[in-house]
């Protein structure tokens, strides 16, 4: 299963977790099997403006991502993930990619709910 998270450059476990989907320096990429790390590698990030948050939903769909961990997201990105597919899980709280990984594995994060969801445009919950 490949896991993607937001985070900053240069990515990898030990990259800060991106707050926002939609607005971070590219995605780690993280494949689990057997609950444990077996591959971690990046995908860049894509163009994203306020309204046009599919282009990265899409993005990450078509590079078999099953899984997001994330820390903030509008309504019709959510949306567009549970239609590709993709579980998307809170992890807003989480310093790095590893420790976000971490709590996904250990059952410790929630999936994401409309409530969780944010006006749009960057703005943090």
């Amino acid at each position: 299963m490949l896991i993607g998270i937001p985070s900053t450059q240069p990515g990898g476990m030990d990259a800060a977790f991106g707050a926002h989907f939609g607005h971070c320096d590219l995605y780690t990429v993280v494949e689990v099997s057997d609950g444990e790390v077996k591959k971690v590698g990046t995908l860049p990030s894509v163009p994203h403006q306020q309204g046009g948050c599919l282009a990265p939903v899409q993005h990450l769909a078509d590079n078999g991502v099953k899984v997001l961990l994330a820390g903030g997201m509008g309504m019709r990105p959510l949306m567009g993930f549970n239609q590709m597919g993709i579980a998307v899980y809170h992890a807003g709280n989480a310093p790095t990619v590893g420790t976000a990984v971490e709590a996904f594995l250990a059952g410790q994060l929630q999936q994401f709910t409309q409530d969780q969801t944010c006006g749009g445009g960057g703005g943090q919950m």
